[in-house]
């Protein structure tokens, strides 16, 4: 069901970029890791077509909510799921995640890797992508 389903991470946390992805890749996607929105969005135009991003909401040059801005002014990942995976757990932030058509808002302190991995897959498998 995995298999070759891609998947986007942007996180500036290289140590949490790193084990997301493997954690991915051995459950059989297909990982672009970045660790800046502005290294994102160059994956994107250069053609990366994602079925899943996963990004944080706290990055030191740009936010995980102006990334989902600019997917959607630049019409990326328009098919994709999106992800917000953070330790941001306030309700206003959630709230504002969900107005910019985020699909799902994971606590990364409220599920252990392997359970992202799964919820990613269940996420993909909702699309029907």
């Amino acid at each position: 069901m995995t298999d070759g389903k891609k998947i986007l991470i942007v996180d500036d946390d290289k140590f949490l970029v790193d084990m997301y992805s493997l954690k991915l890749k051995n459950a059989g996607f297909d990982v672009q890791a970045c660790l800046s929105v502005a290294d994102a969005l160059d994956a994107l135009r250069k053609g990366f077509t994602p079925d899943a991003v996963l990004f944080d909401l706290v990055m030191p040059e740009t936010d995980g909510f102006a990334f989902v801005e600019a997917m959607r002014d630049g019409n990326f990942a328009t098919k994709a799921v999106k992800i917000a995976l953070t330790n941001q757990s306030n309700d206003s932030e959630i709230q504002k995640a969900s107005e910019l058509g985020v699909d799902r808002y994971i606590v990364k302190a409220s599920m252990i890797p392997s359970e992202v991995v799964a919820a990613v897959g269940e996420e993909i498998a909702k699309r029907g992508s």
